[in-house]
């Protein structure tokens, strides 16, 4: 199975990198959702050789890729991808400190991010953070054309697709026991927004 690739991941994950070096600052297991072509999983766990990086996805030709990006990099805190709804909760038995899922919301239906924040209440212990990254509306912020133009494109594609508002998002983590601890400008009108179970 080819290694997948897509344009975006190299466009943004020395941004996210960025973020995730503070977020993460010693030895820490994280369990990233919807890994998509493992480019992101490879590329974290090598310039983050403290954290335990295990990714995860519900698509099985995303695991084949995740893989092969895997088998070629070979890092030793890179776990083996596995099958991993997000919907259905609870996940299974893993070990972790700290939840990521890059540009995932927008493109699931909001099922998926109800999943999330229960599967991860499951996981975490208090002071366990999630992170997500991606394209978020701001109530009472201009929202920027292009991201209007990407969520017409999204739904168009799935009507249960969208660019999701920040504070239902918050909404829906506060009531499994997350606390939105602070959301943080990224290039291309993207946002890192990082919760802590309280």
């Amino acid at each position: 199975m080819p290694k997948g690739f897509r344009e975006a991941c190299e466009r943004n994950q020395s941004f996210i990198l960025g973020v995730l070096r503070d977020l993460l600052p010693v030895r820490t297991h994280v369990l990233e959702i919807a890994s998509g072509t493992g480019q992101h999983a490879v590329y974290f766990a090598k310039h983050l050789s403290h954290v335990i990086w295990q990714p995860t996805d519900v698509d099985p030709q995303a695991i084949e890729s995740i893989k092969a990006w895997a088998n070629e990099a070979k890092l030793p805190n890179l776990s083996a991808p596995l099958s991993l709804d997000v919907q259905e909760v609870p996940w299974g038995e893993f070990s972790a400190e700290a939840v990521v899922c890059i540009n995932m919301a927008h493109c699931s239906p909001w099922e998926a991010s109800l999943g999330l924040f229960s599967g991860a209440r499951q996981q975490l212990s208090q002071g366990g953070l999630v992170y997500l990254y991606g394209p978020f509306f701001i109530k009472g912020e201009r929202t920027a054309p292009s991201n209007l133009a990407f969520d017409a494109s999204l739904r168009s594609q799935n009507p249960s697709w969208g660019i999701r508002q920040l504070e239902c998002v918050a909404e829906v983590a506060n009531q499994e026991g997350f606390e939105l601890i602070k959301f943080i400008r990224m290039p291309a009108n993207n946002l890192s927004v990082i919760f802590s179970l309280r």
